[in-house]
């Protein structure tokens, strides 16, 4: 492992003599216009050297340069390719634009769920679900493959999607080299040693180096202080203690510097909660005059963003000049012309041109794509000057800010308000300085009543982000991998995955507090001895009394099973009487050993189950999933006993998603087969829907109707089966099926306006398209697994969705 620091002139000169024996990384330095930072040339060595790399870095550092040269390097050969994978869209929509802008068209392609560009060529950006596909598909695209980059790769730890990622470093072939991107974490050693084990050689650079400083403050009614004391006399992250004074008087400069005054809880009594705190534009001047601009406020509500943009507006705002303006107008007006007039209407387009014209937006999951990516274009050109943000745009697109404001220290993570983490909160200012323009960066948090400055500056000072594997699992892995390499080889092979090292790696730890335990346990064990009898045998019969004694005196039962348990009790107490220890003269002092060894031995007994629990964790609930697959027919015995698949099962094997194995079963009982396209449109749009605020469950009258009806309740009875049966086998089973969507999505598919379904869907625009965009990536699968009919209806049904706003690609 290598941790990067900043170099000694030794170190500078013994890197540039290495630097000369290396030289394609020589000739891509050549190319740049800046330097290369030490832990970018640590890792670029690693790659030219021919080894894989894990690099953990801050957001902002530069991480993407490493990317940048695996790509060059892949361009050197002749015939190698290389696939650069991202976990969201848009970051692959972005990073392509940029690699064709480099290298051309001819030799860049894009493959996400609805866009495949040039899937051919030597360079190919693609969500990472796509790679995983290719893998189990065993696709001739994988021909020639030599490095494969996974930026974001902390997205590992995702509970939803994580696994996709363990899935790829598993079963990428031996021969390709990875380059690992990750933000900085607590147990990068240990990621990185699990990547050795499964990958082969593979260095893990770590730098915990912002490339441009951080400067923290805190705005405390309409005075901007120092979060840490920069007196120069006090130790680093120490808190400003003008910022102490000024919490303890809530947030007043208490008169006289606070002596004298027996009362300051009645002093500031009447003032109400966060009163006299600054409007979001009272903050936008403040930063404006401070030349703290561009930034980036978030707020962990995409209404809240929508909201301080309407007041920024309101309060009559204004950051850009005519020439700027002029530019804004002319790059939405192109990015935007292969949307409808009507639908831009609904979208509220003339409102927010006005915002970007004025040099104020919002970035959140809830605007169309298409505005979203606007937004980010005129942030990237220094165009924008504010944008109210939701945490979604801290992963990964690169959009830097000169200063982050951050207007709470609290979000709702969909069940309560919670604090965020210091993870959260290095990646939020993470986007804070931009490299190569900014000197410094700068993070604002905005002061609220019960703020603690000692709390806010642990949070600001930690560097505590542990990755951790969210793996397991599924019905389709389970029909890949057996269909490849068999029941018995695909166990080793989820045996190595990252869950499984951490479980492992946990069972250590465990295995050696049962050794202590043990070692304690003969100590406890020689001081009890009796030179009368088995003293241990005696302290059981005292332990089984003190429990008969202890349940009776809580028994509320009648008079014949108190008597039982007085024959019990009066039965142990003639046996201990009877024991040679009961006699000894050191009895009492054998029975506080006797005490201490039994309370450890439960102790070492509970970390014991732990350890059963937790060795061969995922390989228990694989062998659970195989036996509902096999009980179902997915996986049969051939001639030799061994356990392959059905046709059936073969099936299984290109359907992916949450709800595989249930679409599969539909899909074999013919359960689909009366449906037209927009009932199929609504019945897919029924299988991936989450609903965000309820249950998703759509009263009858809101259901399309017709054939959909009857269909729908052979499947919600199709689950209803499916999850006892996964209960039964001690799987977690999934919630029902959320239909508040299908009406909706029927309308839509049938042609109706855009107005008119996101009135019925009570959705914003980028939700609405999010969901569409998933419901079209099902109906492929099904046009591509059903037979006959049930295809091509699919096939109509993806037809009929993708249209409008939901059609628009900034990339085709």
């Amino acid at each position: 492992m290598t941790a990067t620091e900043p170099q000694s002139p030794a170190e500078r000169y013994e890197a540039a003599r290495a630097l000369r024996q290396l030289p394609r990384l020589r000739a891509f330095r050549e190319q740049l216009s800046f330097d290369l930072d030490p832990f970018q040339t640590a890792a670029c060595r690693t790659l030219e050297e021919g080894r894989s790399v894990l690099v953990a870095a801050p957001t902002g550092a530069g991480k993407t340069i490493v990317a940048e040269f695996a790509v060059f390097l892949a361009m050197f050969d002749a015939r190698a390719k290389i696939f650069y994978t991202a976990p969201m869209k848009a970051l692959s929509n972005q990073k392509y634009s940029e690699l064709v802008a480099q290298y051309g068209p001819s030799e860049v392609g894009l493959l996400t769920g609805d866009t495949n560009i040039n899937a051919t060529a030597r360079i190919v950006v693609m969500t990472t679900e796509v790679l995983r596909n290719m893998l189990y598909a065993d696709s001739g695209l994988l021909t020639d493959l030599a490095y494969v980059v996974m930026d974001e790769v902390h997205y590992l730890a995702d509970r939803f999607r994580g696994a996709v990622w363990e899935e790829v470093i598993i079963h990428l072939p031996e021969t390709v080299r990875l380059i690992s991107l990750s933000a900085t974490v607590s147990n990068a050693e240990e990621f990185g040693d699990w990547l050795q084990a499964v990958r082969g050689d593979t260095d893990v650079i770590v730098s915990e180096v912002r490339p441009v400083p951080l400067e923290q403050h805190v705005i405390v009614r309409s005075k901007m202080v120092e979060l840490f004391d920069s007196s120069g006399r006090a130790a680093t992250n120490r808190v400003n203690p003008e910022l102490v004074q000024l919490a303890k008087a809530g947030g007043y400069s208490q008169p006289g510097g606070g002596r004298g005054r027996k009362h300051p809880g009645r002093w500031q009594a009447h003032r109400g909660r966060d009163e006299g705190r600054m409007s979001r534009a009272e903050i936008v001047h403040l930063l404006d005059g401070k030349n703290l601009l561009p930034a980036i406020f978030f707020i962990f509500s995409r209404m809240g963003c929508d909201q301080a943009v309407r007041q920024v507006l309101r309060s009559g705002v204004r950051l850009t000049d005519a020439h700027e303006r002029e530019e804004i107008r002319q790059i939405v007006e192109e990015r935007c012309r292969t949307l409808r007039d009507d639908d831009l209407a609904v979208l509220g387009y003339w409102e927010w041109l006005d915002g970007l014209q004025r040099g104020v937006a919002a970035h959140h999951a809830g605007l169309l794509p298409a505005f979203k990516e606007v937004v980010e274009e005129l942030f990237q050109k220094k165009l924008l000057k504010v944008v109210f943000a939701t945490e979604t745009l801290a992963l990964g697109i690169n959009m830097p800010a000169r200063t982050v404001v951050l207007e709470k220290l609290e979000k709702f993570n969909g069940e309560a308000r919670v604090p965020i983490t210091p993870g959260e909160y290095t990646q939020l200012t993470g986007r804070a300085g931009r490299r190569g323009i900014d000197v410094e960066g700068h993070s604002v948090i905005q002061w609220a009543s019960g703020l603690d400055p000692q709390a806010v500056a642990s949070l600001a000072s930690r560097r505590t982000y542990p990755l951790n594997s969210s793996f397991r699992p599924t019905y389709n892995m389970a029909v890949n991998l057996i269909e490849q390499f068999g029941r018995a080889r695909t166990r080793e092979i989820l045996e190595s995955s990252f869950a499984q090292f951490q479980a492992d790696r946990a069972v250590v730890d465990l295995a050696r507090t049962v050794r202590k335990h043990d070692e304690a346990l003969e100590g406890y064990a020689r001081a009890m001895e009796c030179h009368l009898g088995d003293f241990r045998q005696y302290s059981s019969l005292r332990r089984e009394l003190s429990d008969l004694e202890r349940r009776r005196a809580s028994d509320a039962q009648g008079r014949a099973e108190r008597d039982r348990r007085q024959k019990q009790i009066e039965g142990v107490r003639t046996r201990m009487r009877k024991h040679p220890c009961h006699g000894c003269a050191d009895r009492e002092a054998h029975s506080r050993w006797a005490e201490r060894y039994w309370k450890l031995k439960r102790d070492r007994d509970r970390v014991s189950r732990q350890i059963q629990g937790r060795t061969g964790a995922v390989a228990q609930v694989f062998d659970r999933v195989t036996e509902v697959l096999g009980e179902l027919g997915y996986l049969v015995d051939d001639e030799h006993g061994r356990l392959g698949l059905s046709t059936h099962g073969r099936a299984l094997r290109r359907i992916y998603g949450d709800r595989d194995l249930l679409v599969a079963e539909a899909l074999r009982r013919e359960l689909w087969r009366d449906l037209d396209h927009a009932g199929m449109a609504a019945m897919a749009c029924a299988i991936v829907f989450e609903a965000r605020r309820d249950d998703g469950q759509a009263p009858e009258y809101a259901l399309p109707r017709g054939a959909f009806r009857p269909a729908l309740s052979r499947t919600q009875e199709l689950w209803a089966t499916l999850d006892d049966l996964e209960r039964e086998h001690r799987l977690p089973g999934s919630d029902p099926l959320a239909t508040t969507l299908a009406l909706p999505m029927q309308k839509w598919a049938q042609g109706a306006p855009l107005d008119t379904v996101l009135r019925d869907a009570d959705l914003a625009a980028g939700d609405f398209v999010r969901w569409c965009k998933q419901t079209i990536d099902l109906l492929d699968q099904i046009s591509l697994v059903a037979d006959g009919a049930v295809g091509r209806t699919a096939r109509a049904a993806l037809d009929s969705v993708r249209r409008g706003i939901v059609a628009y690609s900034s990339v085709a």
